[in-house]
């Protein structure tokens, strides 16, 4: 991927001195026309188009929003009650993520999404223990957490 990045700027450099525009605008058509030219010799160099990761990076980016979004509205509805009834707990997640890269940045998103809070990993790194303010069903919030953010991280990382 940085191999790609790199040839794509060298282009769009290129295109600079060759089109002798040396703006902001000139850089940006030569870096799409160098996005173009990796797209189409894609057969040639050795990993898979970088745009693909970028795009679903910022699909995690986006899901991140749109999580913390969701759960900030639970937690006021949570908060504006009459009566609070709620039921938090601590449960174990299993996880198919290995590296601990994946892991931490799981438990981080889990840490920094409203109501959730990754409290530790296990031993050897299948299980995540969270404590969630309310917990209706413990597997179907495995499964939300499993859906969302483990598939993500799995999509960005391999």
């Amino acid at each position: 991927m940085a191999f790609q990045i790199l040839i794509n700027v060298v282009i769009a450099v290129m295109w600079m001195f060759l089109s002798e525009s040396y703006t902001g605008a000139s850089f940006l058509s030569g870096y799409i026309l160098g996005m173009l030219l990796l797209l189409l010799l894609n057969k040639f160099i050795p990993d898979a188009f970088y745009m693909r990761k970028v795009f679903k990076i910022l699909n995690l980016i986006i899901l991140f929003i749109k999580e913390l979004i969701t759960s900030n509205v639970e937690i006021i509805k949570m908060v504006y009650k009459p009566n609070l009834e709620f039921e938090p707990g601590i449960f174990a997640m299993p996880t198919d993520l290995k590296s601990n890269w994946e892991i931490t940045l799981l438990a981080n998103l889990i840490s920094l999404t409203p109501g959730t809070l990754s409290v530790a990993v296990s031993h050897d790194n299948t299980h995540i223990y969270i404590h969630a303010i309310d917990i209706d069903d413990i597997d179907e919030a495995i499964d939300s957490i499993r859906n969302t953010f483990e598939k993500a991280i799995s999509e960005v990382t391999r």
